[in-house]
């Protein structure tokens, strides 16, 4: 992690939350050399690590109107997704209060109807009934530890599912050491299709949903160029790394 001034500082139950800011970045960090997340501060939706840019390809896959984020980082994807989608609705939901006030305090994430914040635990929130089902779900749980392990646990899935609508996509953020895991059984219990990227850092991201996607049709490579053109930033390097791994298409 890049050394810089410390800009923000917090304690809760969990650990240590940190700004830092080298005069071009702000990173994100829950203590030591961590680097939770990092944005530009002169555009602060314009995705930096590789794990965000692969789990914003879902938009592929996907046109959401409704999107539910358990976890919230510096929310620059939810940023990213608030200025590129007109009229999509988010809702996040973070565990701890001070991530919510470094997210809204020095990553310029946006506060209005359209991307609200709730504080609370994901597990709990899931086990409520959905207000309204959702187009897509980010899970993306992490604390000064690593991730947390019931973001891949069957009851945990199982949950998610329940506020996607029939059609909508899950996007989990694992670490490659899942490969080995029970996770891809436990996802196919519930979804058709299923496709995962990994990223050089390690990451793994997966998603999974019900609809097949031809990855390699000029349908969806074409899909990647408006994306591309849409979010400002390219993508196919990313796009490269995504392969199927459930498939029921043909």
């Amino acid at each position: 992690m890049s050394a810089g001034v410390e800009v923000f500082l917090a304690r809760d139950e969990y650990g240590v939350i940190r700004v830092l800011d080298d005069g071009e970045r702000r990173i994100l960090s829950f203590g030591g050399d961590d680097e939770q997340s990092c944005a530009l501060r002169s555009e602060p939706w314009r995705l930096q690590h590789e794990y965000t840019r692969a789990m914003v390809l879902v938009l592929l896959f996907c046109q959401p109107r409704r999107v539910l984020s358990l976890g919230l980082g510096a929310g620059s994807l939810n940023t990213l997704l608030h200025r590129s989608i007109p009229g999509l609705k988010q809702h996040v939901v973070e565990l701890r209060p001070s991530v919510v006030e470094a997210a809204r305090g020095f990553f310029g994430l946006p506060d209005g109807k359209r991307l609200t914040v709730e504080v609370g635990d994901a597990g709990c929130y899931l086990d409520g009934p959905p207000e309204r089902r959702v187009d897509l779900l980010f899970s993306d749980l992490y604390g000064p530890e690593g991730m947390d392990d019931q973001q891949i646990t069957e009851r945990f899935v199982e949950r998610c599912q329940v506020h996607l609508k029939d059609d909508g996509w899950l996007v989990l953020n694992c670490w490659r050491e899942h490969q080995d895991s029970d996770l891809i059984n436990v996802l196919s219990g519930g979804f058709s299709e299923i496709y995962g990227c990994q990223t050089p850092d390690g990451n793994w991201i997966l998603y999974a949903g019900n609809r097949p996607v031809q990855l390699g049709s000029r349908a969806v490579r074409k899909q990647l160029r408006e994306l591309e053109q849409q979010l400002g930033f390219s993508l196919s390097a990313t796009f490269k790394r995504i392969r199927a791994i459930l498939y029921s298409g043909d």
